[in-house]
């Protein structure tokens, strides 16, 4: 079994109006030796959630600012910019985030060279109804699992049928794939990659197409009995010595509820849905108190990496309340993946 460190609690809610309820879901980059990490940040009272930002050196808080760094503008985001993820690719920053107006939830990006100044792209998945959507998986060639359309009847009769397909939990590649970006994404219950040469090939048709053919673009589906409802995509994969290394998050249910576990996956460098190996158990799950109880119980929820020397941290959020941190031995988490195949 693979030995995972907890480093502890890093960031909690502050005074500050944006971030007053809770802090999640980080993303996390480290650059000459200071960890930027943009954070899910949620307001009380009306929840509405922004991205703030802090630094770290040797995890400890040495800047946070007062202000969030994104947050909503447009009316596709009015009910919340959430879950961010950074990746940095040719000289560029990319963040990918989560867009909420109430009902849709979207995912969007923006780009910066600095980290101080930001530009948004707006939404780039898919726009179509679960309908729509149940209807284009009936044309895929590889046959695709019943969860599929169950999630895509269960959804539709609780939201209604003009809901659009919720898409989360997306982030690139940090090398590009023959040539190509390669995008991570999720459409209940598996995890999927899309290729393409440009963010601007994202337009409906592009995406039309590539739903008549999901079954042949899953990264990653539900296996194991930790991962019985569904599996997200967690942090952007770190690039190793045997493959791409992703930490992924897996949802079980269970009789009072839902739990949030951590888990890992080892990627083909080449053709990253060729699975080296793949634990087995939860790499961690919700144990402490504070993972245990909070705005959402029983969540660990990986969204960034940092590998530093011979340990990768995992930052988390922690019952949908707080930052922490977990840390494991590279060497040591690459030999348990290569034994479960």
């Amino acid at each position: 079994m693979v030995k995972v460190r907890s480093e502890g609690v890093i960031l909690e809610s502050s005074k500050n109006e944006f971030d007053s309820q809770a802090v999640l879901n980080p993303a996390c980059i480290e650059v000459n030796g200071v960890t930027h990490m943009f954070y899910r940040a949620v307001r009380r009272g009306d929840m509405i959630s922004s991205i703030g930002y802090c630094q770290l050196i040797d995890n400890k808080v040495v800047k946070r600012l007062d202000k969030p760094v994104l947050f909503p503008e447009y009316d596709y985001e009015k009910s919340g910019v959430e879950d961010p993820r950074i990746v940095f690719l040719d000289g560029i920053y990319y963040i990918f985030y989560t867009v909420y107006d109430g009902k849709n939830a979207l995912f969007a990006y923006a780009t910066t060279t600095d980290l101080v100044n930001f530009t948004k792209h707006g939404i780039i998945s898919p726009r179509f109804s679960y309908a729509e959507a149940g209807r284009l998986f009936g044309f895929s060639k590889v046959k695709m699992a019943e969860k599929y359309f169950m999630f895509e009847s269960y959804i539709k009769d609780r939201q209604g049928n003009d809901i659009l397909l919720w898409e989360k939990d997306v982030f690139i590649f940090p090398k590009k794939i023959s040539g190509k970006f390669a995008l991570v994404h999720r459409i209940l219950p598996g995890i999927q990659i899309a290729y393409f040469n440009d963010f601007k090939e994202l337009t409906d048709n592009y995406w039309r197409e590539y739903l008549k053919n999901l079954g042949e673009h899953v990264l990653l589906e539900p296996k194991y009995r930790f991962e019985n409802r569904n599996v997200g995509g967690g942090c952007p994969p770190i690039e190793t010595k045997d493959g791409w290394l992703m930490i992924y998050h897996a949802v079980e249910n269970f009789n009072e509820g839902r739990i949030y576990h951590a888990a890992a996956a080892l990627l083909d460098f080449k053709d990253p849905a060729k699975i080296i190996g793949r634990m087995k158990r939860p790499l961690f799950s919700p144990v402490e108190e504070w993972e245990k109880k909070g705005d959402v119980n029983n969540v660990v929820f990986p969204t960034g990496c940092i590998q530093k020397n011979a340990r990768l941290y995992i930052y988390y959020g922690a019952a949908d309340k707080l930052i922490a941190v977990k840390s494991v031995d590279i060497d040591e988490l690459l030999k348990e993946l290569k034994n479960d195949i």
